[in-house]
């Protein structure tokens, strides 16, 4: 009995172990169904994620669910930003509520690695508006609709990025390394939401002035949740801003998607320099802990009101520092005398009602002292400015005051001394008298190096001056990675620029002696992270490593520029010279000359993002002159595709091309995407050890064919959908006659005609045997027939440039040949037959002439009396009807022998 109930049990706990298995994949297809329904039915944007993952045992006894690479994209004039990405949103749920379909009683949701992208466009559209409106219709009483219902108990951030930008309102935000939880029984319409919430870097700018800047932050806060209201009140007794401590307190309400209430105050109690200082991200990350400082600081404000696409809350900061000092204690000289007095404030959340003001700012390196002002009002209509700088510093004696990042070396004198007050309005109108604007910036005997620039940047001389029109670069001499160069030109519009986000205008010109863009590209690529040493991301010769880089749309410049060397991976060029603009989110190369691999570059082109982001586009013309073909085959991976046999070829060419296409991921050009044609005219060379030559070489058993000379031969070519056409083009190699035409893909597949015209010896005994039976038998019917001295031959050149395939068709050659025998027999026959026609008519007008003499004798016999008394014909006229008889019978009886035979 007892062995009946423990195999019984054991049976029961077999099927629970292996239902429990079976259970996730049992209802696998409706949960997939449930999520993607829901998704699909509530919001306006493509949605893909890659897996879901279901398990029993991840959360038992609870039911996992795991929704793997989830990618959010927007779509209309949002099409190009991704909303929301997560390598993993990972769900608890009860499963009788996944079966039951009324209620869905999550218990946790944890989102791993989340990205946000949220922007406000210029015309207030925000791309986070995707929910779709309720098109549900009223429930008839016999058939009443079932909401769906979801109840949460906690949720989970982990390592989250969020980014903001808003352009009508002029702010943005950008977090990283964001680390958040929440707790409560979400069910109840009155709960207390539990939360931690801590960031490796915030940063918050709004109307051009950064108010956060890499800041890490923490906070531990309570929220009571009126979920009726959806309002949440708060009091934070510590809100860290690195080392700044805040006590804030208020409420956050939703009214609804896009708009927001709220009134919330924020103050430091007990604050001093050294919590302000904290804020310096550069100062905060260096040994902050030992800095001695002394000072006193405040910190205070508030924002309240209504947020929305057309209204921001007013708000009110206060900072001010007095007396401030600090002093790293391994370093010998403090920065003292630190005096600054900031308020930014907004009374009723009118944007151009926004004042931002810093009466003063004074600082002291040593005895050198640094003065500022700022002032900014009415942002939006007509910004006003007053701003002014004055002061001298050392660069060489900035280490003696503030550590620097190890092996940065700085020296420099730089002297300011600059001011600016108007309204923009004076400059947009050209009234150049009602703005002010004078003083210089300048910068002699500068040098920077760091590990991330070990080669050190120097500038001999900089000299920039203001006036009410624009900034001019009067002077600009310095060297870097052994390039000496040279600028000077004028800026334009750039209080627009960084007060109204107006176009900024500008022309520049540049010269440098030497530039070695591999190695430039190289530490630029180690700067923005890459190991040191690596090689940088590949210039166009090795394929690019880098995805494709926006061009900024309110930008106007046009920099004229002369290299007399530069280097750019496989490619040297000297004496380049041309034009690049910037502008439309367009750049421009305008007539570009250079010399290079042996020749003469003229190009020009454009590189845009005004369409797509990810995928630019591109337009190019060149016209090069003499070039090495394989010095350019090597330079160009684009070459590589459009003239793979390039690589085999020794020798110059001269081209025209016009294309246009697409950039991939990775600055490369999407070669499907091209379209374009151009012609190549080889000047000189010859090609060999070519694959495909040495497969038509081998099939025909004609070893001239491995090796051609290409000199002056022209052709025309286009691409389109991933392939070369090449036009027909003619090739003499000696005795040898060839033709050749067709396309050859960007894959690298052929598909090639080929019409060939070769000495009949160099076929073989075979073919010519077959040739001389033919001669042999018309011979002995008495025709005698000359064979052509060439054959002509038709073929097919298909498969890949490393693996060819060739097929000639040597019968049709054949048959071809034994057709033009026949066609010289037919010939022969006929020239006979014309020939025996023509001698009947000779013979037959000499016959005439004799037989209208002899009857021209007889009737003057007659007219004269001698009369004939005899009956039969005169003897000379029968003597010529005589011979015409018989001629023409020889004649006819020559013909039709020859026929015979």
């Amino acid at each position: 009995m007892i062995k009946k109930i423990l195999k019984v049990t054991g049976l029961i706990l077999l099927l629970l172990i292996v239902f429990a298995f079976a259970a996730p994949f049992l209802f696998k297809n409706k949960i997939t169904s449930i999520v993607k329904t829901q998704i699909n039915k509530n919001i306006a944007a493509k949605v893909d994620f890659s897996d879901v993952d279901i398990s029993l045992f991840r959360h038992f006894p609870r039911l996992a669910v795991g929704l793997d690479s989830l990618r959010v994209t927007g779509i209309g004039e949002f099409s190009e930003d991704t909303l929301v990405s997560a390598r993993q949103i990972d769900v608890a749920l009860n499963l009788m509520s996944v079966i039951s379909g009324d209620v869905m009683k999550i218990h946790s949701i944890n989102v791993e690695e989340p990205r946000v992208h949220a922007i406000v466009h210029k015309n207030g559209h925000a791309n986070w508006m995707i929910a779709l409106p309720d098109t549900t219709q009223a429930a008839t009483p016999a058939a009443p609709s079932k909401p769906f219902k979801m109840e949460l108990q906690q949720y989970a951030i982990t390592n989250g990025t969020i980014s903001y930008k808003d352009e009508p309102g002029n702010m943005s935000s950008e977090i990283t390394g964001l680390n958040h939880s929440g707790s409560g029984d979400f069910t109840s319409d009155l709960f207390t939401l539990r939360t931690k919430t801590s960031t490796e870097s915030l940063s918050f700018t709004y109307g051009a002035v950064p108010y956060l800047v890499r800041t890490r932050t923490n906070m531990v806060a309570n929220f009571d949740v009126d979920n009726k209201t959806a309002k949440y009140s708060f009091k934070v007794d510590d809100v860290s801003l690195n080392d700044l401590k805040l006590h804030t307190e208020g409420f956050f309400q939703l009214v609804n998607d896009s708009t927001y209430d709220m009134d919330i105050k924020f103050n430091g109690p007990s604050l001093d320099f050294k919590n302000i200082l904290s804020l310096v991200p550069s100062i905060y990350r260096k040994d902050f802990a030992s800095i001695k400082t002394s000072g006193q600081a405040s910190l205070d404000g508030f924002v309240k009101g209504r947020y929305d696409s057309r209204h921001i809350p007013a708000y009110h900061v206060a900072l001010g520092v007095k007396n401030g000092s600090f002093q790293y204690p391994d370093l010998p000289r403090p920065v003292k005398n630190i005096n600054v007095s900031l308020i930014a404030d907004n009374p009723d959340g009118v944007t151009d009602h926004t004042v931002i003001n810093i009466p003063q700012g004074h600082i002291e390196m040593e005895d050198a002292p640094f003065d500022f002002r700022l002032l900014v009002k009415t942002p939006v209509s007509d910004p006003y400015i007053d701003v002014q700088a004055k002061g001298r510093l050392d660069l060489a004696k900035v280490a003696q005051f503030v550590k620097l990042e190890a092996g940065t070396k700085l020296a420099g004198l730089l002297i300011a001394d600059m001011y600016l007050k108007g309204n923009l309005s004076s400059i947009e109108k050209q009234q150049y008298e009602q703005f002010s604007a004078a003083g210089a910036i300048g910068l002699s005997d500068f040098s920077y190096a760091s590990a991330a620039y070990p080669s050190p940047i120097s500038l001999d001389n900089l000299l920039m001056t203001f006036n009410p029109k624009n900034i001019t670069l009067s002077e600009l001499k310095g060297a870097y990675m052994k390039t000496h160069f040279e600028a000077n030109g004028v800026l334009n519009n750039l209080l627009a620029y960084a007060l109204k986000n107006k176009p900024l205008d500008g022309s520049f010109t540049v010269k440098a002696d030497q530039v070695d863009l591999t190695a430039l590209m190289g530490a630029m690529k180690t700067d923005s992270g890459a190991t040191a040493g690596n090689k940088p991301a590949a210039p166009p010769a090795a394929g690019a490593a880098s995805a494709p880089f926006p061009v900024p749309a309110n930008i106007d410049f046009v920099v004229r520029a002369s290299v007399d060397q530069l280097h750019y991976d496989n490619l040297d060029m000297k004496n380049l010279s041309g034009s690049l603009k910037i502008a439309d989110e367009t750049v421009s190369m305008e007539n570009v000359k250079a010399d290079a691999l042996d020749g003469t570059l003229l190009i020009s082109g454009s590189y845009s993002t005004k369409e797509s982001k990810k995928n630019p586009s591109i337009a190019f013309t060149y016209n090069v002159q003499h070039l090495d073909v394989q010095k350019t085959w090597y330079a160009f991976n684009t070459v590589q595709k459009l003239m793979p046999a390039g690589k085999f070829i020794a020798g110059k060419f001269s081209s025209q091309l016009t294309l246009n296409g697409k950039i991939g991921e990775n600055m490369s050009p999407d070669l499907n995407s091209l379209n374009g044609e151009g012609s190549v005219l080889m000047t000189e060379g010859s090609l060999n050890k070519f694959e495909p030559l040495n497969k038509l070489a081998s099939t025909l058993n004609v070893e001239q064919l491995k090796e051609i000379p290409v000199k002056d031969i022209k052709t025309n070519f286009s691409f389109r959908n991933g392939r070369v056409i090449v036009d027909p083009f003619h090739v003499k190699l000696k005795d040898i006659d060839m033709e050749v035409g067709g396309s050859h893909g960007f894959d690298q597949s052929l598909d090639y005609a080929i019409n060939l015209q070769l000495p009949r010896s160099m076929l073989g005994g075979q073919a010519n045997n077959l040739v001389n039976d033919v001669v042999a038998k018309a011979g002995a019917k008495g025709v005698a027939l000359k064979p052509g001295d060439k054959i002509s031959l038709n073929g097919k050149m298909a498969g890949t440039i490393t693996n060819p395939v060739v097929k000639m068709d040597l019968k049709e050659a054949l048959s071809h040949t034994a057709g033009d025998l026949k066609k010289q027999a037919t010939d022969l026959v006929k020239a006979r037959v014309d020939s025996a026609k023509q001698q009947l008519r000779d013979t037959a007008k000499v016959l005439q002439k004799q037989l209208v003499k002899d009857a021209g004798n007889e009737l003057k016999k007659q007219l004269l009396g001698k009369k004939d008394t005899g009956t039969a014909q005169p003897a000379g006229l029968e003597n010529s009807k005589t011979k015409a008889t018989e001629a023409g019978k020889n004649v006819l009886k020559g013909l039709f022998n020859k026929k015979k035979s």
